[in-house]
């Protein structure tokens, strides 16, 4: 976590989402379109977020909010206290978890990046309204520069751009072969060892 980028001005409106665990970092300015990604990223790789973002909205016409998650554990800790508190309170009226309120009126796919093993994103999946796909590190580190190792471990902004490609088509919202025409465009190869396995 020691690269250097600009720190953006918080959010109006965006507290209670940065203490409790997620917010919506940056909202899609598109409105007519019927393909829709919702993209997490924490820390540093918020900007691949951002990047694969501008990709989507700009040549794949897929409207794009990009979402910061603070804290996956306060969001699952949050999550699972609800749950035992509905189980205990069962003639009480029952209540939803943060992460729950926050994506009930979201609709189309939702990709979680992370500089972490996929396992963080992971804890959450439970409460996601949709197709949700995960890349992280899985794997052993490799001594290489940043852009390198989220090469490797595929995670930078083109497998971003490529999970959320393939998420809508799994969907079938559109059809596989724009997702390969993608991959073939970022010079990306598919017999590429699996990292996990390397």
């Amino acid at each position: 976590m020691n690269e250097f980028y600009l720190m953006p001005p918080m959010p109006e409106g965006s507290e209670e989402g940065i203490l409790k665990g997620i917010y919506r970092y940056s909202k899609s300015k598109m409105k007519s379109t019927k393909l829709k990604a919702h993209l997490f990223g924490s820390g540093t790789i918020l900007n691949e977020v951002i990047k694969a973002q501008k990709i989507l909205e700009e040549k794949y016409k897929v409207s794009a909010d990009v979402w910061s998650v603070t804290s996956y554990k306060e969001l699952y800790m949050d999550a699972t206290d609800t749950e035992r508190q509905n189980m205990l309170n069962p003639e009480k009226e029952q209540t939803k978890p943060y992460i729950t309120k926050v994506l009930e009126n979201e609709t189309g796919v939702f990709i979680a990046a992370s500089d972490y093993i996929k396992a963080l994103p992971a804890i959450i999946k439970k409460w996601i309204p949709g197709e949700f796909s995960i890349l992280g590190t899985d794997g052993f580190g490799r001594s290489d520069g940043r852009q390198e190792l989220r090469d490797f471990f595929e995670v930078d902004h083109r497998y971003i751009t490529i999970a959320a490609l393939n998420s809508l088509a799994k969907e079938k919202k559109i059809d596989p072969s724009e997702v390969n025409k993608a991959i073939k465009e970022f010079g990306l190869d598919q017999n590429k060892p699996n990292p996990v396995k390397v």
